[in-house]
């Protein structure tokens, strides 16, 4: 006996409404969820890229646009308000340093000592010198040279201003930040006050290139570290495609902080 032409429509039907149900559900609760797996920052909560072991090497990742939409909002203890980004780079590490916070603030403070730092070129195949020179500034203009920032002078609130010579896109000057400073924990951010520029073509605006740095005393002789790098969603997309040259230009920082060779094998990203 055939089935009923109608009940087997009805069934049909029903099957595909429950499949679109079933579907828009999943989408419907992996959206909150996955939104959860963006970048945090150790802000109370376990942070997101977890830390690796203390002999591990440190954690980067390079963030996708369709991770999140063109809209991503930054954690709020970034303190950054844009929402988006064009670049967004992530480094976690735990890392051993025998003296005190103050002597971490120093390393921090001493501009001057980033001349030279090398990264690892992912267009020469090659190590290079990231930054050719390196000052400290009286204020935002870049005529007021002074001496290194001393630990005394890097208190919570206080801003600092430095300029540096890229090896590709020349002066700029940027502004740090002291956002928190205790000997169980440091956090300081630098975006750039000056327009990014790379042949005269500009690449980044003014507070278009933000980075933070949470550092946080683990034990006596250990401290863990998770840097966010950002470049802002109106950025030239000259910067874009190319996430392998800023995996390796954050690790180089933190080799440097760290007191890693920065140009030690392997690079981070070739």
């Amino acid at each position: 006996m055939s089935a009923d032409p109608r009940h087997e429509t009805l069934v049909r039907t029903w099957i595909s409404h429950r499949v679109q149900f079933v579907l828009l559900a999943m989408l419907l609760c992996r959206a909150p969820g996955y939104a959860q797996l963006g970048p945090k920052p150790p802000c109370g909560k376990e942070p997101i890229p977890p830390y690796p072991g203390l002999d591990d090497s440190a954690s980067v990742k390079s963030w996708s646009k369709s991770d999140f939409g063109p809209d991503w909002r930054p954690p709020a203890c970034t303190g950054w308000a844009a929402v988006g980004f064009t670049t967004l780079v992530t480094t976690v590490a735990r890392f051993r340093h025998t003296s005190e916070a103050e002597g971490l603030l120093r390393h921090i403070g001493a501009i001057s000592e980033l001349a030279g730092m090398r990264y690892w070129s992912t267009t020469h195949k090659r190590w290079q010198t990231l930054i050719v020179d390196s000052y400290a500034l009286t204020d935002l203009q870049p005529a007021q040279r002074r001496q290194d920032f001393t630990p005394d002078e890097m208190k919570e609130g206080k801003l600092l201003y430095f300029e540096q010579v890229d090896n590709l896109s020349g002066k700029s000057v940027y502004r740090m930040h002291i956002a928190e400073a205790s000997a169980e924990r440091l956090v300081f951010d630098v975006e750039n006050v000056s327009t990014v520029r790379y042949l005269f073509i500009p690449l980044l605006h003014p507070g278009e290139m933000q980075s933070i740095y949470f550092l946080d005393r683990e034990s006596e002789n250990v401290w863990r570290y998770y840097n966010i790098v950002r470049s802002g969603k109106t950025a030239n997309q000259l910067i874009a495609g190319n996430e392998a040259s800023w995996i390796n230009r954050a690790v180089a920082f933190y080799r440097y902080l760290a007191g890693i060779p920065a140009d030690q094998e392997p690079p981070a990203a070739r």
